[in-house]
C-alpha cells in the first residue's frame, strides 16, 4: 500500500511539474547566500553556498527560467553542483541556469550550489540584485529576495580592529574650545582679539562694486541662520549712508561712528593674491578685504565657519562672533573632490548638497564623472540614445532599449540609481550654482576604456536610422569598428567598453560633445577651460583584430603598432579642445605609453605630450607605481595628487567586515588625506593598499619629487566612486567626515611637523596637530553638518576598546560623541547608560556611539 502511494504521488510530482513547466506560471523563490569560508584550501577565494528555497505547495520547475543576479566573479565550486551553471554574461552581470541534470525543487524543500569567488572582505562584497525570468514570460522579470549569511566568526578580526581603533584614538588629545583655531580648513594666520561682535537680524552689508554678488549670496546665507528683523526703511536716518541702498553705498563713505551700526563691508585690496583674503571683526564692525571675488567669497565662508555649528538647526536672534584677524591664502589652486555618477546616479538635490559643503570648506575644483561602463548621465543635444539608453539600465537581452543591470540595480528600469540622468536645463543650474560658489566644474567624458554606455547607446542610433534607410547618418556617431573580433577583458569583466580609435566618426562623437559641453556653460555663464577624456585602465587585446585599426595603420606609417593607437587618439582629441581654446585633462595614462620592459608590456613615461599643457590626475601610487606622480611632475606634466592610498574616498574606514566601502587600494579614514604630505608623500606613507606595515626605508629607491617640479603639482583630488553607492545614505557616509582632511591638506600651509627630521619631535608635533584638527571636527564641524545645507548623515565612527584587568575600557575618536552601553545584549540607544569610566567585562556588553542628536554609530560587541 505505501509503494502505491509512493508511486502515485511520483507521477502526480511529475505531473504537476511537467504542466508548470508548460504553463511556467512565475514562481517565487526564496535565496540563501551562506559564506562558508573565506580562505578556501588556503586559495585566498571564498567559499558561498547559493541556497533556492521553493516556499510554495506546488514544485519548482527544472528547466525554463534563469535566475540573473551582480557580482564579482563567481563560479561553480564543485562538479556535483553543475546542475546549477553559474555563467558570466558580461560585466558584473552572472545568470543561474538549470542542467538537465537539474529535478526542480520540490515544495518546502530546497537546493543548494556551491560557489568560489574573490576573497570577500566586506558586506559590499555580497552579490545583489537578484531576479528571475521565465521562458513562457521574458518581459517579466520577477524581483527575488536574498538572505545574506555568513557562517565564519569574526569575532577575533572584530576585537582586533577594536583594540587598533582604541590605541589610534590614544594618539588624539582633549582640546579645549578656547585654545582652538575655530576655523577649518586652517588659515595661515588666525588673532584672537579677546571679545565678541554680536550680529543679530539683518545687518547692513556694504561692498565694492567687484563683490556685489558676494555681497547677494552672503546677504542670503544670513537669512538661513538670522530671524528676519529688518529695520523699518521709513524711520529717520541719522547719517548720509543709511538713505541709500546697500549695492549704492560706496565703502569709503563709511564713517567710524556708522560701523557700530552692525556694517558688514567686503573692501577692494588690489595687494592681495587672487583667492587671498583678511577678516576683521571689531567692535566697530566687520570688514572683508579681497583683490577678487573668490577671495571676499572665503572670507565670507570664514565668518561663516566662526558661527556656531548649531546656527543652521534653527533661526536666531543674535549669533556671537569672537574679535579676531583672520589673514588667509591656499596652498595649492587646485582643490577637487571628484563625484561618480555614472556607476550608481545621484540626482541634482544631491549635488547641490555637495556643491554647499565643497564651497564651505573652500574646495574649489568639482570633477563630475558624467559616463562610465554602467551609465551615461548627461543630455547631449542631438544624441538622445545617451540617455534614453546609455542612462537607463533593466533587464534586457539586446540593450536596444538600455542597458543590463550592474551594481545589484535589478530588473527594473525605474532604479533611480540604476537609471537616471542630468538634462540640459539641470547641468546649467548646477553650473550657476558652482559658478556663485567660485567652483569650476571639469567636466569628464571616460574615454576611449569605460566607455561601453556610450558605445551601447550609439550602436542604438545606429541601428534605429539604419532601420530608417539613413546608413550615412547612422554611421556619423558609432564607436566601434563592426567587424573588430579582438578579444579581450577589462578589470571590470566588460568585453565591449573600448572606443575604437581609427574610426573618423570617433572624433565627430567627441566634436559633438566638445561643442555641447561649451555651448551648455555659455548658457551658464561658467568658466570653462579644460574637459577630462579619461584615458584610464584601457585593457590588454584591445583594437588588435579590427579591420579599420588595420587600414589606419596601412595607411598612416606614423603609427607604427597597435599600441600606438593610444598616442594617435590624444592627439587628436587633444586637437579637438585646442580648437575651442581649451586643454586637455585626464587620468595619468594620457602621459604614458605601453612598452616592453623584461619582455612584459608595461606603461612607461611618455614625454611627447609634455608641452601640451595636460593635467593628469595621478591616481596610482600602489606597488610598481609609488613615484610615478612624481615622475610625471619632474617630466613636466601638471600633477592632480589623487593618490588612490589616501585619497580615495570610497575605500572603507578599515578592515572591519561591516564597513561599507572598496578596499582594493587601502582603507581610507579622515586621517589619510590629512596627514598626506604632497611634496614628498612617501614620509608619511606607514602601511601598504592591504593595510600592512611598510618596512624601513621601502622608497629609498624612488623617484623624488624635484625642486623646479613642485610647481607642477597644481593640487589635491579626492574621488568618490559609486559602485556601491545606491542611495543618499551611502554616499555621505564615505563622504563625510572624509573630504574634510582633503580640504585641510589642499588649502593650509605645509605643517610644521612635516619638517621636523628629528622622529620623537615630529610625532609630537603631529600629535598635537592631528589633536586640534580631529577637535575641530567634533566641536564645531559634525554640529554644524547635523543640519547645514539640509543636513548630512556623516560617519559616526564606532567605538575602540579592550578588555584589561576584567574591565572594559572604550574611546571615540571625536571627544564630543558620547559612547552609550547595554549589558543585556540589546542595541544601546541614545537612552542607554553613558560611558564615562571603565566598566566591569560581562558577556553581553555592546557599545555605540552617539551624536549630539541622537543618531548613533553601528553597533560594537565587547568581546575578551
Amino acid at each position: 500500500m505505501k509503494q502505491k502511494l509512493f508511486t502515485s504521488f511520483c507521477l502526480l510530482f511529475i505531473a504537476v511539474q511537467t504542466y508548470a513547466q508548460k504553463k511556467m506560471v512565475p514562481q517565487k523563490v526564496n535565496l540563501t547566500w551562506n559564506i562558508l569560508e573565506t580562505n578556501h584550501k588556503n586559495t585566498g577565494n571564498t567559499l558561498s553556498e547559493l541556497v533556492l528555497t521553493n516556499p510554495s505547495s506546488t514544485p519548482f520547475p527544472a528547466s525554463g527560467w534563469k535566475i540573473y543576479f551582480n557580482s564579482g566573479n563567481p563560479r561553480n565550486a564543485e562538479i556535483d553542483s553543475l546542475s546549477l551553471k553559474i555563467t558570466h554574461l558580461n560585466g558584473d552581470l552572472f545568470t543561474v541556469t538549470p542542467s538537465k541534470s537539474f529535478k526542480g525543487i520540490a515544495p518546502k524543500q530546497s537546493v543548494s550550489v556551491k560557489i568560489l569567488s574573490r576573497s570577500l572582505k566586506n558586506i559590499t562584497d555580497y552579490s545583489e540584485g537578484f531576479y528571475i525570468v521565465y521562458d513562457s514570460q521574458p518581459s517579466k522579470p520577477v524581483v527575488l529576495s536574498l538572505k545574506n549569511v555568513s557562517k565564519v566568526d569574526y569575532t577575533e578580526q572584530e576585537k582586533v580592529i577594536a583594540k587598533q581603533i582604541y590605541e589610534q584614538n590614544k594618539l588624539r588629545s582633549e582640546i579645549d574650545a578656547f585654545n582652538l583655531k575655530p576655523i577649518l580648513p586652517t588659515p595661515l594666520n588666525y588673532e584672537n582679539g579677546g571679545g565678541t561682535f554680536r550680529l543679530t537680524n539683518n545687518p547692513s552689508i556694504i561692498a565694492d562694486p567687484i563683490f556685489e554678488k558676494e555681497r547677494e549670496y552672503f546677504r542670503a546665507e544670513l537669512e538661513k541662520v538670522l530671524t528676519d528683523g529688518r529695520e523699518d526703511s521709513s524711520k529717520p536716518k541719522k547719517n548720509a549712508t543709511k538713505g541709500k541702498k546697500e549695492a549704492d553705498i560706496d565703502p569709503s563713505e563709511i564713517t567710524v561712528a556708522e560701523l557700530t551700526d552692525e556694517k558688514i563691508i567686503l573692501k577692494l585690496d588690489e595687494n592681495l593674491a587672487a583667492e587671498a583674503y583678511v577678516l576683521e571683526i571689531k567692535a566697530e564692525g566687520i570688514t572683508i578685504f579681497a583683490a577678487k571675488p573668490a577671495g571676499a567669497f572665503y572670507g565670507i565662508q570664514t565668518l561663516k565657519s566662526l558661527m556656531p555649528g548649531t546656527a543652521w538647526k534653527a533661526k536666531q536672534t543674535r549669533i556671537e562672533l569672537p574679535f579676531c584677524k583672520v589673514t588667509d591664502e591656499p596652498r595649492f589652486p587646485h582643490r577637487a573632490f571628484m563625484m561618480d555618477i555614472s556607476r550608481n546616479f545621484q540626482p541634482k538635490v544631491q549635488i547641490l548638497k555637495v556643491l554647499d559643503v565643497l564651497s564651505f570648506y573652500k574646495i574649489n575644483v568639482f570633477h563630475l564623472h558624467f559616463n562610465d561602463d554602467e551609465g551615461w548621465r548627461i543630455e547631449i543635444e542631438g544624441l538622445p540614445e545617451l540617455t534614453q539608453v546609455g542612462g537607463r539600465r533593466g533587464h534586457t537581452l539586446t540593450e536596444d532599449a538600455h542597458l543590463f543591470p550592474s551594481y545589484g540595480s535589478g530588473p527594473n528600469v525605474s532604479n533611480p540609481y540604476g537609471s537616471g540622468h542630468l538634462s540640459k536645463a539641470d547641468f546649467i543650474e548646477i553650473l550657476k550654482y558652482a559658478t556663485a560658489r567660485h567652483i569650476k566644474i571639469i567636466p569628464e567624458y571616460e574615454t576611449p576604456g569605460h566607455a561601453r554606455a556610450a558605445i551601447k547607446a550609439m550602436d542604438a542610433r545606429y541601428k534605429r536610422l539604419i532601420k530608417a534607410g539613413k546608413s550615412k547618418e547612422a554611421k556619423q556617431y558609432l564607436l566601434r569598428d563592426l567587424q573588430d573580433r579582438s578579444v579581450y577583458r577589462s578589470v571590470q569583466g566588460f568585453s565591449d567598453n573600448v572606443i575604437n580609435p581609427a574610426l573618423p566618426s570617433v572624433y565627430n562623437f567627441i566634436g559633438k560633445i566638445i561643442d555641447e559641453t561649451v555651448a551648455m556653460y555659455k548658457a551658464a555663464g561658467a568658466p570653462l577651460h579644460t574637459i577630462h577624456f579619461g584615458g584610464d585602465e584601457v585593457p590588454a587585446g584591445v583594437w588588435e583584430k579590427s579591420p579599420a585599426v588595420e587600414a589606419l595603420l596601412a595607411k598612416d606609417k606614423s603609427i607604427e603598432n597597435v599600441d600606438e593607437l593610444w598616442h594617435y587618439y590624444f592627439k587628436n582629441v587633444n586637437a579637438l579642445l585646442k580648437a575651442k581654446g581649451l586643454y586637455l585633462s585626464g587620468w595619468e595614462e594620457i602621459g604614458l605609453k605601453k612598452q616592453l620592459v623584461n619582455g612584459k608590456k608595461q606603461m612607461v613615461l611618455d614625454t611627447r605630450f609634455v608641452n601640451e599643457n595636460f593635467h593628469t590626475d595621478v591616481w596610482n601610487n600602489l606597488k610598481g607605481n609609488e613615484d610615478l606622480a612624481y615622475k610625471l611632475a619632474n617630466a613636466g606634466y601638471k600633477v592632480v595628487l589623487t593618490n588612490v592610498t589616501n585619497m580615495y574616498l570610497d575605500l572603507a574606514y578599515n578592515k572591519d567586515y561591516n564597513e561599507i566601502g572598496q578596499y582594493w587600494g587601502g582603507y581610507v579614514d579622515v586621517d589619510k588625506p590629512f596627514n598626506f604630505t604632497p611634496f614628498d608623500y612617501y614620509s608619511n606613507q606607514t602601511e601598504d593598499q592591504y593595510g600592512n606595515p611598510l618596512p624601513a626605508n621601502y622608497y629609498r629607491d624612488m623617484d623624488k619629487l624635484n625642486e623646479n617640479a613642485k610647481a607642477n603639482i597644481i593640487g589635491l583630488q579626492a574621488p568618490l566612486w559609486s559602485e556601491v553607492l545606491h542611495s543618499k545614505e551611502r554616499f555621505e557616509y564615505l563622504f563625510l567626515p572624509k573630504i574634510l582632511g582633503l580640504a585641510e591638506r589642499a588649502w593650509a600651509k605645509d605643517p610644521a611637523w612635516n619638517k621636523i627630521e628629528h622622529e620623537n619631535l615630529r610625532k609630537r608635533l603631529y600629535k598635537y596637530d592631528w589633536s586640534t584638527f580631529v577637535n575641530r571636527i567634533s566641536k564645531n564641524e559634525l554640529p554644524r553638518l547635523d543640519y547645514y545645507a539640509g543636513g548630512f548623515e556623516y560617519r559616526i565612527p564606532t567605538p575602540g576598546y579592550i578588555v584589561k584587568d576584567d574591565k572594559v575600557e572604550a574611546n571615540v575618536l571625536y571627544p564630543d560623541l558620547t559612547i552609550r552601553y547595554t549589558v543585556d545584549g540589546s542595541e544601546p540607544n541614545a537612552q542607554s547608560p553613558k560611558y564615562t569610566t571603565s566598566i566591569p567585562y560581562q558577556n553581553n556588553i555592546k557599545l555605540r556611539v552617539f551624536n549630539n542628536e541622537g543618531r548613533g554609530s553601528r553597533t560594537v560587541k565587547v568581546v575578551k
